[in-house]
């Protein structure tokens, strides 16, 4: 019986840090609006507190510039194989690396 009554405690226990950790995880990014994108986001200062005004525009221009830049090295990373399927390498994968990313 003691044992089956620790058991049902541990189980209790257990469920309980379950539903306090999804509660915590649930209520961490409340400052984000609810159609933000990865960039507003991350459009913090050293202090915490979120960008405003030219700042914040200065912020938001570099990180769109550098998530599209991103997009075009993932399909060009793809893209990048020789005649026989096999993926380059080396000074050949960088040469078409540059041109692919131009084009794009």
């Amino acid at each position: 019986m003691s044992k089956s009554l620790l058991s049902f405690a541990g189980i209790l226990f257990f469920a309980n840090m379950a539903v306090a950790q999804s509660s915590v995880s649930s209520t961490t990014n409340t400052t984000a609006a609810p159609g933000a994108t990865g960039c507003e986001v991350k459009a913090v200062s050293k202090n915490g507190k979120p960008l405003a005004g030219a700042a914040k525009n200065a912020f938001m221009k570099k990180c769109e510039a550098s998530a599209a830049s991103g997009d075009k090295a993932v399909a060009c990373a793809a893209k990048a194989v020789d005649k026989n399927g096999k993926p380059l390498a080396g000074a050949s994968k960088s040469s078409f690396m540059k041109k692919c990313e131009a084009t794009n």
